[in-house]
């Protein structure tokens, strides 16, 4: 695309940069007219349409390439890469293709399922052998790539026997390939209302009490994302099993069943493969388990099926260089020419005048590509004109601003908690938290597109497969403002970045309480602890004192009147630190006087900035090395002994709340569990996790993900007290964001309630 962008000539790439909606019928076609005469231009159109040239198309050479790889990994009993290499061959084998006189993916669905099989009958020889811990491996192996629900009910029943056997009735709970859903419908009634600074938004016609699922949605349209492609299913976007199920026309799609390719609108791939076709080749088990497998039987043709990516197959490249929401708008305009609807009924919001000039050209090549590809497959109900590419153009930009992250989280271990203590980890955004989330797919939900940004939210959005469940966190009064965080949160980042990002991504000022009020968590993030002796003030830093005049002290615009909003319990609570740590500039009002540069707001102290920060770096520097020799478990006592006089240095000169000690400390629990020294890794978890509540409150999501991490620690010290209460307290925060389906979010919930009742019992199974 940067080719074409550089070939524009400068007077209309000009008219582009400076374009307005209304403009963009006139800017596109200059630009059409322009691309119709260029031979570059139709030579990339047919680069990304040309099935001939397609990097998705099957191809029968490969096919047979990966499946005599196989063979030889099978012949040496290498099971596991054997069935890589025959599922990687299913997915290009054109259908009618033939192998000795037999279908090559008939044989190549034989020779996957046997070698799925040999998992079993080696865990069951390891199992004689009492190599319980191997036996188990290869069980569990089978058991996830096992396509039938009998073959899974007979695997699972000689794992209890082996688990009950190593650990004495310790069951580890199991994730098929499909996880048991529980239904639950919303209890609340929204009503979609006009705000005056933020547009559109939703509140709730009566009270919603805490852990209340106030919506619940299916995407209008959803993609995954280009990097996970190969280990996730591409309809309802949950981690793909051994036995995946792959398009019959192109290569890229790989979905969890046939179940899910039917709801994308495929082809089921398997309804080839007869009972004449392998009644010589398999054994009566494994033709019982291609009678299952093959059986159209279990899929729901009530359901109503939309071929998500049916115009994007038959080898075409452009679904796979074009970007991730350039290709989600081709889906939503196909879907609304087969619907007979105009997509302009979509009706939501975006922000087109607003983006850079660079950008707005971007659009307006990507809206001209995207139709002519498009184009190939429709072309009776497509015009090639600048009002359709204009359409296109503002359908980009509401996929920009409206659309979501379908995520998963992402676990050291989500079967066994004990050996998180082992993968602790310390994400970038300084969130200390190893459970991670992890960005799988876009989507563009219709109603859950009018729920508005806060920094300090009241619900929280999760999905469960592909659908969005949005979720009160606290109690709502009647007629309140339901609002979810699009990304940054108070404690999370600090003011400045969150303004930023909202700018850039959103085109909007956030005005919400936490942006427009004093707050805990902005004062401190990055505050500097006061010189005087025993003095708990703040001393901001050159950021904060920015923040403290522009959005605390000198408002130059009236903040929003929160009409909808209440007094939240840790909106006091902050309030009151707040008044501890910062009396001299804030008093019992919200205005605060001038106070000198680098003097502490509670004692008025002058400090010296420069030499903080010098003590700051030279002491972070020693503990960035120790996080490194965690990395590469190289911790040793000498090492150890430097750092934790840096951490002491850094306290000395950080403020109590800072969230850079936050960090410091986790790194130093981290360190201690890396060498076998649970009491000592519980003490600075349990630090750092006392400084992010000043953060986020205690019963924040963030909270309930580092109280996961004590746990591990907990359980693997044994300590039944500590780990009870911290159990329960993560119990209720997730159970608090997740409903019902804290156990299904969080598996190893169920596990570690069990081991608390075992340790209070004296190891007493149940």
């Amino acid at each position: 695309m940067e080719k074409l962008k550089s070939i524009i000539p400068l007077q209309i790439k000009r008219k582009i940069e400076q374009s307005n909606t209304e403009d963009l019928p006139s800017t596109c076609s200059s630009l059409h007219d322009f691309f119709a005469q260029s031979p570059l231009f139709h030579s990339v159109v047919n680069d990304l349409t040309n099935s001939e040239l397609g990097f998705c198309a099957k191809n029968k050479e490969a096919a047979f390439e990966l499946k005599l790889k196989g063979n030889a990994c099978f012949s040496s009993s290498d099971y596991s890469q054997a069935a890589r290499f025959y599922s990687q061959a299913i997915r290009v084998a054109p259908v009618e293709a033939v192998d000795k006189d037999k279908k090559l993916i008939a044989t190549l669905y034989v020779n996957r399922a046997s070698s799925f099989h040999a998992w079993y009958r080696r865990g069951r020889v390891n199992s004689s052998l009492l190599n319980c811990k191997d036996a188990i491996y290869d069980l569990e192996v089978a058991l996830n790539i096992e396509g039938t629900a009998s073959g899974k009910r007979q695997i699972e029943d000689d794992l209890k026997l082996l688990v009950n056997q190593k650990n004495g009735d310790s069951l580890r709970e199991h994730s098929g390939k499909k996880q048991l859903v529980i239904d639950e419908l919303p209890q609340a009634k929204l009503q979609c209302v006009s705000t005056p600074t933020k547009g559109r938004g939703m509140c709730s016609l009566f009270e919603i009490p805490t852990a209340s699922l106030v919506h619940k949605e299916e995407p209008y349209a959803a993609i995954i994302l280009k990097n996970f492609r190969d280990t996730y299913c591409h309809f309802c976007f949950n981690e793909l099993p051994a036995d995946n199920v792959p398009c019959t026309s192109c290569s890229i799609p790989l979905y969890c069943s046939e179940r899910c390719q039917h709801q994308a609108g495929g082809q089921v791939s398997r309804k080839f493969l007869t009972n004449d076709e392998t009644d010589n080749t398999l054994s009566d088990e494994l033709q019982k388990y291609f009678s299952k497998v093959t059986s159209e039987n279990h899929l729901d043709t009530e359901i109503e099926c939309f071929s998500e990516h049916g115009h994007e197959c038959h080898g075409v490249n452009w679904p796979v260089v074009l970007p991730t929401q350039v290709v989600l708008a081709g889906r939503i305009l196909v879907k609304s020419m087969k619907q007979k609807v105009d997509s302009e009924y979509l009706d939501l919001s975006h922000n087109y005048v607003h983006l850079l000039p660079d950008r707005k050209v971007e659009f307006h090549v990507y809206s001209i590509v995207l139709l002519y590809c498009i184009y190939a497959s429709y072309r009776s109900e497509l015009d090639l004109c600048g009002a359709t590419f204009a359409k296109v153009i503002v359908l980009i930009s509401q996929i920009k601003v409206n659309s979501m992250a379908i995520v998963r989280m992402n676990y050291a271990d989500i079967q066994n908690p004990i050996y998180q203590s082992e993968n602790l980890s310390i994400p970038g955004d300084n969130t200390t938290s190893n459970l991670e989330q992890m960005s799988i797919g876009q989507a563009i939900y219709l109603s859950g597109s009018l729920f508005n940004h806060s920094c300090i939210p009241n619900i929280h959005a999760y999905f469960i497969s592909r659908t969005l469940l949005i979720r009160a966190t606290e109690f709502v009064p009647t007629g309140c403002a339901l609002e979810m965080s699009y990304g940054p949160q108070i404690g999370q980042w600090d003011y400045g970045n969150r303004q930023q990002f909202l700018r850039d991504n959103y085109s909007f000022k956030c005005k919400c309480n936490g942006c427009t009020k004093v707050n805990l968590p902005d004062l401190v993030l990055n505050a500097l602890h006061c010189a005087k002796l025993n003095c708990s003030g703040v001393v901001l830093d050159d950021f904060s004192v920015e923040y403290k005049k522009n959005v605390l002290c000198h408002l130059q615009e009236t903040p929003e009147v929160h009409s909808m909003e209440h007094q939240r319990e840790i909106e006091k609570l902050m309030y009151d630190e707040i008044k501890n740590i910062a009396s001299l500039a804030f008093g019992d009002s919200n205005y605060c006087p001038e106070v000198p540069f680098g003097c502490c707001l509670k004692c008025g102290s002058a400090n010296d900035l420069k030499s903080l920060h010098a003590n700051i770096d030279e002491a972070d520097t020693c503990v960035r090395s120790l996080q490194e020799a965690v990395v590469s478990n190289e911790v040793y006592s000498g090492l150890l002994t430097n750092a934790l006089q840096s951490l002491n240095d850094l306290k000395s000169t950080l403020h109590t709340y800072s969230k850079k000690l936050a960090e410091a400390e986790d790194i130093f629990a981290r360190a201690f569990c890396s060498i076998g020294e649970m009491q000592q890794a519980i003490e600075h978890c349990t630090v750092s996790i006392e400084i992010l509540k000043k953060h986020y409150g205690p019963r924040h999501i963030a909270i309930g993900n580092e109280l996961v991490k004590l746990s591990s620690l907990q359980l693997a010290l044994g300590d039944s007290a500590d780990l009870a209460d911290t159990v329960n307290q993560m119990d209720n925060i997730f159970s608090n964001y997740y409903g019902k389906h804290a156990e299904l979010m969080f598996p190893f919930l169920k596990y570690l309630k069990r081991e608390v009742l075992m340790l209070a019992d004296g190891g007493r199974t149940y």
